[in-house]
């Protein structure tokens, strides 16, 4: 089995507080296995050392049955927020750790890399750079402040993602916030969803997948969050309202074979959605290991669910992640 949804943090990294202002990111290491997540004075989230170790992250692979891992990085650290300079200072470091978390570990994880998606130019020399140095794709936000994947900067990165075959796996983050939202963990569990399924209408109505070449290999985490459940309302709407939202050549029916989706949606029914939706050769596992929102054991609705063939099976645990990832 592939895992092509997992994060990392690593166990320490030099003070970027020159470039990240004072709410720059940082770890408090409270022992050997545990650590606080700090965006400045605020803790953001507790993690342990299955973050950083990679005899910890194995010996969980092993025990759920998963060959290979891709890492990519924790999307609290993009830094979109800050100039393209400064993010690219941070990501470069990130990045560099990533190598050295992952490299114990042999071909058993993929590491992929951050860019400073806000300035297309610094996104594509540090994902060059990244490529020269042993990272296999890119991680990115799905968003960068107000602009979503179809502004011309991030479809210019995109593009250089397609030339060069680099997999580019997307995940939502920075969700809007509001006190209707902050209870019950509601940015998470409604938030994230709608996040991954505003970044594939973007991509859709506003003409990416028109304009970017076809060898562009793009996933969205959480299964594409809640776009499987409403495609027809927006082809409803791209028919209905053409006048209004039909910017894409096509109805947005036509692009399910542009990209993937991760298996993370935690429920035999949503995946068979899913897999009806998208398509058997578009759903990857996937699991947010190792936070506590993620599937474990690894993979376990995509074993246990009985509407899948062995043949339907196979391709989703790992046949159409080798070739998502090159392999």
């Amino acid at each position: 089995m592939i895992d092509v949804h997992t994060h990392y943090v690593p166990k320490g990294w030099p003070d970027v507080t020159a470039e990240g202002g004072a709410d720059a990111p940082w770890l408090r290491l409270e022992s050997e296995h545990e650590a606080m997540m700090m965006t400045g004075t605020t803790e953001f989230r507790r993690i342990q050392s299955d973050c950083w170790d990679a005899a910890v992250r194995l010996a969980d692979m092993d025990a759920d049955g998963v060959h290979t891992q891709v890492v990519s990085p924790t999307p609290v650290f993009f830094n979109y927020g800050r100039s393209g300079a400064q993010s690219a200072k941070i990501a470069k470091i990130f990045n560099d750790l990533a190598l050295e978390i992952t490299a114990p570990a042999g071909e058993r994880m993929i590491p992929f890399c951050q860019v400073p998606l806000q300035d297309p130019d610094l996104a594509c020399a540090e994902l060059d750079r990244c490529l020269d140095n042993g990272h296999k794709g890119v991680e990115i936000g799905n968003h960068v402040g107000d602009r979503d994947l179809d502004d011309e900067g991030v479809v210019t990165f995109l593009q250089h993602c397609a030339e060069r075959d680099v997999p580019v796996f997307v995940h939502p983050w920075d969700m809007t916030n509001s006190p209707r939202l902050d209870r019950w963990m509601a940015r998470w569990l409604v938030g994230m969803p709608s996040e991954s399924h505003l970044s594939i209408l973007s991509m859709i109505l506003g003409g990416v997948f028109d304009r970017v070449d076809e060898r562009l290999k793009i996933c969205f985490a959480h299964g594409g969050g809640s776009f499987a459940f409403w495609l027809g309302r927006m082809e409803n709407a791209w028919h209905g309202r053409n006048d209004i939202i039909g910017t894409s050549e096509y109805p947005p029916s036509h692009y399910l074979g542009r990209f993937h989706v991760d298996s993370v949606v935690f429920d035999e029914r949503a995946l068979r959605l899913l897999v009806d939706t998208v398509g058997r050769e578009r759903v990857m596992v996937g699991s947010d290991y190792p936070y506590p929102l993620g599937e474990r054991p690894v993979g376990e609705v995509v074993r246990k669910s009985e509407f899948l063939d062995d043949a339907t099976r196979a391709l989703i645990t790992h046949g159409n992640a080798e070739r998502f990832l090159g392999l």
